[in-house]
């Protein structure tokens, strides 16, 4: 171990990587039009067993075009799971749009589906207008469940899509759904490329339907809404979101070695169970027994006053034991009422493929289970939950 820093997930560019690269400098195709784009697309829509892919400039522009091929627009709610990563929100506000809030489920650490059909019943019952569309996030790797979500969305005609820029590989194991990959059973999916995620193309992203006409649209809106012809002609506004030759390149090598890489997230995941087993306060990430999950980040819900400390001690510990920076990502730090209770703090551990790196920051978390050192921060975080209480303006 020794680069300055532990990383939280790094980019694996091996394979045919450069192959591809040099591919493209010889003929000259750098841009946003060239063979690796249309291949990359292909063999994209064939992986995860879509009709169609679209490739773009990240996933958060993949949401952006989803949220305009529904329609979206000024004045228009759309919900979204409180537990996410904010890209599943901006793209929301940039068309004007307003996002509402809907809590996470135990099981999953996705949406919860009832508050959905909940709140659709609500506001049918009340005569009062329904959101626009709902967007359902596959959070760190796993399936949201989708069954109940869509028979609410069905029922009142409100459209539905599916965010799974941190899912890529996540399959249903049961039900309805078996066999199916994330990302393919709404109307429209969306996929991140972002060098943290389980394949890169250094940044990019990926819309996938089976509807040929929102799969033209969106190629169409990711290219500056240009008409076909020698003059820049545009019917409409649109953006320069299309994906390089380049990026696609390293796409098509990347998508190429994503079965061994999930085989290495499951192996990652393995150790962490193995090295956690048993640890009060630690709760493992989900693993619905209908779902293949990808495990893309390892993450777990920490009860501060069962493990005896919160996030930011645990972060100070694992760089004071390694003696360097260790990067962990804060999932849930929002009050009770907004985090219902799905995790009192959570953090991603690191996620790469070396048992060192694992098996350290495993031992380390679980020091903090000496029971007699246990016992005086759970007094010491008592105490200091009773004070801050009563220091509280009533």
């Amino acid at each position: 171990m020794s680069e300055a820093r532990i990383p939280l997930s790094e980019p694996c560019l091996t394979g045919r990587t450069r192959d591809y690269l040099d591919e493209c400098v010889r003929s000259n195709y750098v841009s946003a039009v060239g063979p690796f784009v249309d291949r990359f697309e292909r063999e994209f829509a064939a992986y995860v067993g879509s009709r169609f892919a679209v490739a773009c400039a990240s996933g958060t522009a993949a949401i952006h075009v989803a949220l305009r091929l529904l329609g979206v627009g000024p004045g228009d709610e759309v919900l979204v799971p409180t537990l996410t990563f904010v890209a599943s929100a901006n793209p929301i506000l940039y068309e004007r749009a307003a996002p509402v809030l809907v809590d996470a489920e135990r099981e999953t650490w996705n949406m919860d589906p009832e508050l959905v059909a909940e709140e659709l019943d609500r506001r049918a019952r009340k005569g009062l207008r329904q959101p626009k569309a709902v967007e359902a996030v596959h959070i760190l790797g796993h399936p949201a469940r989708l069954e109940p979500l869509a028979e609410a969305c069905t029922r009142h005609g409100v459209a539905w899509f599916e965010d799974a820029s941190e899912a890529l590989g996540a399959r249903y194991a049961d039900g309805p759904y078996i066999g199916r990959h994330v990302g393919t059973i709404g109307r429209l999916g969306c996929y991140s490329f972002n060098g943290n995620k389980i394949i890169t193309t250094g940044g990019g992203g990926m819309i996938t339907t089976d509807d040929p006409a929102l799969a033209r649209r969106a190629k169409h809106l990711t290219t500056q809404a240009r008409l076909p012809g020698p003059e820049y002609r545009h019917d409409e506004v649109g953006y320069n979101y299309r994906l390089s030759n380049l990026a696609a390149a390293v796409g098509v090598a990347q998508l190429e070695q994503l079965p061994e890489f999930l085989a290495a997230k499951r192996r990652i995941a393995a150790r962490y169970d193995e090295g956690l087993a048993g640890l009060p306060g630690v709760t493992a990430p989900p693993r619905a027994r209908w779902a293949e999950p990808s495990l893309w980040l390892y993450s777990v819900g920490i009860d501060a006053l069962l493990f005896g400390r919160g996030w930011r001690a645990l972060v100070a510990e694992l760089e004071a034991a390694s003696g360097r920076g260790v990067d962990l990502v804060v999932l849930n730090d929002a009050p009770p009422l907004l985090a219902h209770e799905v995790v009192a703090d959570g953090t991603c551990l690191v996620c790469r493929d070396e048992d060192e790196r694992v098996r350290f920051v495993a031992r380390t978390v679980s020091r903090y289970l000496d029971t007699a050192h246990l016992r005086r921060v759970q007094h010491a975080y008592l105490r200091e939950r009773t004070e801050a209480r009563r220091a509280r303006p009533r």
